[in-house]
């Protein structure tokens, strides 16, 4: 659903470079980060599933470390934490209240929860709730829901690539109802698990 050239440049890339192991799959309608996600994870075909956000700032390079904690069974979930990070003074002091609020409101303890690079269990994915925003909760959606979660730092880069769509004006009314429906979820969260089938 985006505007920019992303569905061209991978049309390009699977075709020019004969890059059969590459899916790419694409929505009706930009429906949110959240909605892009949870399309990836039911399309994925393995276990585990590994995010970032597509403007660059993230680096792949941390995956593979990240990815072995999980395959390893130290942790269902493997999170990042922009340690060092390249952003203005602004977004950096406004994630870290939101941080704050957001810990405070839902029980949780997460440094960096808007970091987009993550390697959680498919599972977790699947049998979390899903809103609009779920994204941004999903190392406490993995808690929640029994799973252990682990935060890594990170690297971060400077933007490189297209404008931030999250600002303080247009994430923080939305995000304190969000940390608030957390609260009723923790509350009312359905946590059952098949045992046995004959």
């Amino acid at each position: 659903g985006s505007r920019d050239r992303s569905l061209e440049v991978m049309r390009a890339f699977k075709r020019d470079r004969g890059a059969e192991w590459l899916r790419v799959v694409t929505l009706k309608a930009n429906a949110g980060q959240s909605a892009a996600v949870m399309a990836g994870v039911e399309q994925a075909r393995a276990p585990i599933v590994a995010t970032l956000d597509g403007d660059m700032q993230n680096d792949p390079r941390d995956i593979p470390s990240m990815l072995a904690r999980v395959e390893q069974g130290e942790a269902d979930a493997v999170v990042g934490v922009r340690a060092q990070r390249q952003d203005t003074f602004v977004r950096r002091a406004s994630s870290k209240v939101g941080n704050a609020v957001r810990n405070f409101l839902t029980g949780d303890k997460v440094k960096d929860a808007a970091c987009g690079i993550k390697v959680i269990r498919r599972s977790y994915f699947l049998r979390a709730p899903r809103f609009v925003g779920m994204h941004r909760f999903m190392a406490t959606l993995v808690r929640y829901l029994g799973g252990e979660v682990r935060e890594q730092d990170v690297n971060h880069r400077e933007r490189y690539a297209g404008t931030a769509k999250y600002g303080i004006g247009n994430r923080m009314w939305k995000g304190l109802r969000d940390c608030f429906a957390m609260r009723w979820v923790r509350q009312r969260l359905l946590m059952h698990e098949v045992k046995e089938e004959f």
